[in-house]
């Protein structure tokens, strides 16, 4: 068979349009009632916690810290204290601002860090802590400044001079 018997085989099988069903001739659908769920105890409303944020600021990195009152855990960007710090003493640092104002086991504290390393991301999430602690509670404030949580350390890499290998440190000179 060639391409031309077989279009007009198929154009004579379509019925014509009179034939053709409209809208108005289909019988409506019966609607199935929908069956019932069994009676469940309403849930009681989540009440979510409310947040008391510090920026905290180190060398180059950045930390957004958030507290609520809880049990204690501490989550730095998505991981837990002992995961996310391997060092001892940048672990430790972190209860600084908590021993201080004695609420170490009762505040969850969550951080978001970004930017320079371990230790910078450390300092930056103490003086985040600080601040979120000194604006949850006002009378926090004066121990925290005294301990030196709320003052920000103003150290900073030295930038790269012109004519120069490094900060500070020379080409190497030759006499001859």
């Amino acid at each position: 068979m060639s391409e031309d018997t077989q279009t007009t085989e198929t154009i004579e099988k379509v019925p014509p349009v009179e034939k053709i069903p409209t809208a108005e001739k289909i019988p409506p659908v019966e609607k199935v009632p929908p069956v019932a769920k069994p009676a469940e105890a309403p849930a009681a409303p989540r009440v979510k916690p409310t947040y008391t944020w510090g920026v905290g600021r180190r060398k180059s990195a950045v930390a957004r810290v958030r507290i609520a009152p809880g049990s204690g855990k501490i989550e730095i960007n998505g991981r837990t204290l002992n995961d996310y710090f391997t060092a001892e003493k940048d672990r430790k640092s972190i209860f600084g601002p908590l021993e201080v104002t004695n609420t170490g086991g009762k505040m969850d504290i969550w951080a978001n860090c970004d930017g320079g390393g371990h230790t910078g991301q450390a300092g930056a999430i103490v003086m985040g802590l600080g601040r979120a602690l000194a604006k949850y509670d006002s009378a926090l404030e004066v121990p925290l400044r005294t301990a030196r949580f709320l003052t920000r350390d103003s150290r900073m890499k030295e930038r790269k001079k012109y004519g120069q290998r490094g900060a500070r440190r020379r080409f190497q000179f030759s006499k001859r």
